[in-house]
């Protein structure tokens, strides 16, 4: 069964259309990383799919529960953390999951419980019976992400997590999700870190103008602008046709040609022995080599050539 679906989204606020015909899957137990440039659409994605806001047209179910018709049923099933950390400062930390606990119906007793296991498994055992507006910026956002598991929620929602935090903060934040990951916590992610995408999500969705422009695992998305080539650096640049020629058989596609350095930029398809056979090659062609690379699209390029935009574009998202 999928946790998420959504199938030909729209939501306009006045002239602006903030989803357009969005759609996307996401399997159960699956961490989705959810990308796109300022105002692309993921908050408004993030809240038509929590029940925040209904959509004009279209359909999204989580578990198999439409998010209109049912939203009760689909917010007991659902955990969310926004953009910024939504913790009572005046409490503290245990007091936080205690009266989320509450909010949730759960026997005293059991709230409790729940809440010691997550102060621990957060690692904020020594600040629970601190209020929370002594805490760091990093310490709120795990107590958020605590909070918004209180009941155990099927589909984990974080949009933005690690906004705002300082780096230490940030890769510990990794860890957290990584390990909600590896225990079967469905995760869906907006971020606008390429990098934080790559490294915790399974697969990653595109979206710009409120829809959906691409998909797929990160090494996916990078072979749609060209995949992996080498760079070929060699000694003189009349060698260049030569080298050209020996280097035929392994590449994908047209080779480039540069001649200040004189160089080659190879496509290939990336493999165990691609790079011994390109100097073999090399050599067998009586052609000087001074500097093999292998050189893979990062995602940035693919975000950029994709949205047009540039990844430090990405920032804060549509409030809307």
């Amino acid at each position: 069964m999928l946790a998420v679906e959504a199938v030909d989204l729209h939501k306009i606020y006045g002239e602006t259309r903030a989803l357009d015909g969005l759609s996307l899957e996401m399997p159960q137990g699956s961490v989705l990383g959810v990308l796109g440039p300022n105002g692309a659409g993921k908050t408004t994605t993030v809240k038509v799919l929590t029940t925040l806001i209904k959509p004009d047209q279209g359909r999204a179910l989580v578990d198999g529960i439409d998010v209109a018709s049912e939203p009760d049923k689909v917010r007991a099933r659902i955990g969310l953390t926004g953009q910024y950390a939504a913790v009572e400062e005046r409490l503290t930390g245990r007091e936080n999951l205690e009266y989320i606990a509450r909010l949730f119906h759960m026997p005293s007793r059991e709230g409790r419980s729940r809440a010691k296991e997550l102060l621990h498994r957060f690692d904020l055992v020594d600040a629970g019976e601190r209020v929370v507006v002594e805490y760091s910026g990093g310490m709120r956002r795990r107590l958020d992400i605590a909070m918004s598991l209180i009941a155990r929620p099927s589909v984990l929602f974080l949009d933005e997590p690690t906004t705002g935090l300082d780096p230490r903060s940030r890769l510990a934040m990794w860890d957290l999700i990584e390990e909600l990951g590896a225990e079967g916590t469905t995760t869906f992610l907006t971020t606008q870190y390429l990098d934080e995408a790559e490294a915790l999500a399974d697969s990653i969705v595109v979206i710009d103008s409120g829809k959906v422009i691409a998909e797929g695992t990160a090494d996916q998305l990078k072979d749609r602008i060209g995949g992996d080539r080498l760079v070929v650096t060699i000694a003189k640049a009349s060698n260049l046709e030569r080298a050209s020629g020996s280097l035929s058989d392994i590449a994908t596609g047209p080779i480039e040609l540069v001649t200040e350095p004189p160089q080659l930029l190879v496509p290939i398809k990336a493999g165990g022995r691609v790079l011994p056979t390109a100097i073999r090659a090399l050599d067998d062609a009586n052609c000087e080599v001074v500097d093999v690379e292998l050189r893979r699209p990062s995602l940035d390029d693919v975000f950029l050539t994709l949205t047009g935009s540039k990844t430090s574009e990405a920032g804060a998202e549509e409030t809307a």
